[in-house]
């Protein structure tokens, strides 16, 4: 069987990507940082940084230190707030060719459920991506992911205001990934991206003292993709919405280990800061992989689920 040109075309609710690469969010600024070096209209999507009701400065620096096989950043979701997104980055998004999908992050419930109406309502926006990786600060602090409970009040709430497709990026940092998932889809999460960074932490020998200036950090890069693809399978195996996986993915192996694992699409990350053009050259290996093994989808990949 001849196969010339594979269909690399994925659907997460209701809404076609031309491929299943996209480019994750806090690696990618708003789209025209990276828009400068390549057409980035041939991504299947990319995430735009996290967006806040109001600006965010972010954490004092030093705020990312490199380590073996990765990179420990302690940004604090640094952010020019909702109303300068939508009146000075919006503009450019809208002429895309491409899915944008915004992530969104606050303090309380009800700021996440604020800027997912006040975001949804606006044109050339395809998803909204729900960071529940934040502390809850009516909860003392603890990261809103880390509760069952309060990710389904919080994806619920997000979906009453919300007037496009939502998907929950999950936190690795807990020990009920799967249940967690699962509440997210129980309360109508239209698909989940995983994992987020791993808490970490690097220590300057010469002065005796924590690198980064907020001590802790999340790690990302290569060193945490064992970890990302076993809780990927995970919570592909658990859930029936799509998800999408990242975590360490550099090249076109990295994101075919992910969808061979049950990702219908994958994010790329820290790569971008190494290598502006790895996503494209991700899109480029899945191709000539599925065209080397005579495969027409990529979802001839994905194992299927066990029983």
């Amino acid at each position: 069987m001849k196969i010339n040109k594979p269909n690399l075309s994925v659907t997460i609710a209701g809404v076609k990507f031309k491929n299943p690469v996209i480019a994750a969010s806090g690696c990618f600024g708003y789209g025209q940082e990276y828009a400068e070096i390549f057409d980035i209209n041939k991504l299947g999507g990319f995430v735009v940084k996290g967006i806040s009701l109001k600006p965010q400065q972010g954490n004092k620096t030093p705020r990312i230190v490199e380590t073996p096989s990765g990179m420990l950043n302690a940004i604090g979701l640094q952010n020019v707030g909702l109303e300068v997104f939508i009146k000075e980055k919006l503009p450019f998004l809208k002429k895309l060719d491409t899915n944008v999908i915004v992530n969104i992050y606050g303090k309380k419930i009800e700021e996440y459920a604020e800027l997912a109406e006040k975001i949804s309502g606006e044109k050339g926006i395809s998803f909204l991506e729900v960071n529940i990786s934040c502390p809850n600060v009516e909860k003392g602090g603890m990261a809103f992911g880390h509760d069952p409970e309060v990710v389904y009040k919080l994806v619920k709430e997000v979906k009453k205001r919300s007037k496009i497709p939502v998907i929950v990026k999950l936190s690795p940092n807990t020990d009920k990934i799967t249940e967690i998932a699962k509440s997210a889809e129980d309360a109508g999460a239209d698909a989940v991206s995983l994992i987020n960074t791993i808490l970490g932490m690097a220590i300057d020998i010469e002065k005796r003292k924590p690198v980064l200036a907020n001590i802790t950090g999340g790690l990302s890069g290569p060193a945490i993709k064992p970890v990302a693809l076993r809780m990927v399978w995970q919570v592909a195996q658990t859930v029936k919405i799509p998800v999408i996986g990242m975590g360490g993915i550099t090249d076109c192996s990295g994101a075919l280990e992910f969808i061979i694992a049950g990702a219908a699409a994958v994010q790329v990350g820290t790569a971008n800061f190494i290598n502006p053009l790895v996503t494209l050259e991700v899109i480029e290996g899945i191709g000539s992989y599925l065209k080397k093994h005579k495969l027409r989808n990529i979802s001839s990949l994905t194992i299927q689920k066990t029983a």
